[in-house]
Formats: structure tokens, sequence, C-alpha cells
């Protein structure tokens, strides 16, 4: 849904669609987000928990390194990991890049939440092992933050009870600890969340705490409804399509399928393959969503 909307204002997204209430455009095709998170599903669905680092970074140089034709929409940070590994670099030099902290690993994490649901600090551990091979620093903690959420959420915890996982998951004194707390502080006036959160001067829209931070924010406003929460993080632009995805992965690991109305999750397809290629066309996410679950120590 906020894949239209990415790197826009907030002012520009409500001048060119008003208020956001459902998909901006009929063109549905998920993200790179979307298959990254695929992608790491299916490590989660072959190792468990015994997913290393060494298992990140030879999948990423099996089906990444070696892919042919580029990697369309993929992020600095993933390009970067590319780089490094084909490079020689292993895990944490592989992720230790110009784009480090940004929110590649937040944007996939969630999945480590619902395969470890009810166990925060296991899906903060198995993110982590994850993000080692593309992120370091800031972009883990998110990505860490996440996955302790939607695990939580996953068994049934609260909208203070998830925003308290990821708050723990998070170093106390990180800059995502900062943001997840501007989240909660600000998550009634988006502007003022806004001014909270964007760095200023700097380029780019894929920080990962402030992407965390608003992600979080829309969730924390919608009380957790995802017919609220998603449209809610895709109004404020940004990286719309990283945000959004955030706050729905929240919202629907609270609220289980029933929580997602039905002209939405219709609409989901298959994984097309467009940024990663063969080893993720295909897939459908409702159906690696119940592997995980049912893989679940």
């Amino acid at each position: 849904m906020g894949a239209p909307a990415e790197n826009m204002t907030a002012g520009a997204i409500a001048e060119r669609w008003g208020q956001v209430t459902g998909f901006l455009t009929d063109a549905r095709a998920g993200t790179d987000d979307t298959e990254y998170a695929a992608f790491s599903a299916l490590l989660l669905l072959d190792h468990g928990s015994a997913l290393t680092s060494e298992h990140v970074a030879d999948a990423w140089t099996k089906h990444l390194v070696r892919r042919t034709g580029g990697f369309p929409g993929a992020g600095f940070s993933e390009l970067g990991t590319v780089e490094n590994l084909r490079s020689g670099l292993r895990p944490p030099a592989s992720g230790e890049h110009l784009h480090s902290w940004s929110d590649g690993l937040a944007m996939r994490a969630a999945v480590h939440g619902v395969f470890a649901a009810g166990d925060p600090v296991e899906a903060a551990r198995l993110a982590a092992v994850d993000g080692a091979v593309s992120h370091a620093g800031e972009g883990v903690y998110a990505g860490q933050a996440v996955a302790a959420a939607v695990s939580v959420a996953m068994s049934g915890a609260d909208v203070d009870g998830v925003v308290a996982a990821a708050q723990a998951a998070a170093p106390p004194a990180s800059w995502t600890a900062r943001s997840l707390d501007s989240a909660v502080a600000l998550h009634a006036d988006p502007e003022a969340l806004l001014d909270a959160l964007v760095t200023r001067r700097y380029p780019w829209t894929d920080l990962a705490p402030e992407a965390a931070g608003l992600a979080f924010g829309a969730f924390i406003a919608a009380r957790g409804v995802f017919e609220a929460a998603v449209p809610a993080a895709v109004s404020m632009g940004r990286d719309a399509d990283t945000t959004a995805a955030i706050a729905g992965a929240l919202a629907g690991a609270s609220g289980g399928l029933a929580a997602i109305p039905s002209q939405w999750s219709g609409s989901i397809g298959p994984v097309t393959g467009r940024c990663l290629g063969d080893v993720v066309a295909g897939l459908h996410l409702a159906g690696l969503a119940d592997q995980l679950v049912g893989a679940t120590p």
C-alpha cells in the first residue's frame, strides 16, 4: 500500500490522494520488502532456531551475489552487502558498509517474530543473526525491535505490551530506543512525530530508527487496528512502503487474518521475484506465514 507514497512528504501525499484509506493505485505488486521477508522466511524454514549468520551469508552468496540482471527496487544496504560478500567479506564485516543503519533488516524482521511467537528474546536474537550479514548498529537494533514486538503480538499482547517488547529489545542508549520513545510520546500528532524523527539535511528516507519510530507511532495511534494502522503509516510518507509494512506486521500479528479487510487480503498475490528472482518467485506470503507458525519451536 505504501509503495506509491515512498519518499514523499505527508503534505504531498495529502495533496495527491487526500485522506489515505486504502490502496493508492490499482498496481498492487509486492516490493523489495516483500521479497527479502520471504527470503528470510525460507532460511528459518530451512534452519529453524539453529540459523547462523554463516547460513544467511551462504544463502545470500548462492542466490543473490550470483544473480544476474540486477536487483530492481533493492536498497543501498542490500546492494552494499552483495558487494561486500562478492569481495569475500563474511559477517559481521559484510554488514559494515555505508548504509548499515538502514531499515533493510527491520523491513524483513517480522518473520523472526512469527517463527519465535511468544519468545521475544529469541525473536530478537534471530533477527540479529540474520541482520549481521547486511547491517550493523542501529540497523540491527531496529530489526530486533520489530521482531520482538511481532513475537509478543503473536501471543496476544496488547498494544502497550507490543511496544514494551520493542523497547526492551533495543539498547537503552540507542537512537532506535529514543525513536520508540518518541513514538509513544507523540503518536497522536503525526506532524510532531515527523519533526522529532526526521533527520534534517540528510537526503534519504531509509534510516532504521526513523522508520521504526514512524511505524510504531502509526500502530500506537491506531491502537493496533490493522485497517487504521497501515494507512496512518502511509500518510506520513518517507519510506512509506517499509513503515506501512512494519505497522501492518504489528497489527496483523496482533489481530490475525480476521483483522485484515478482506478486500485487502484478497488482493495479495504470489511474490513476483522482480527484485530477488526465482528463489522467491511464486511464493505466497500467507502460505509462508502458516509454515512459520507450524515450525515454531
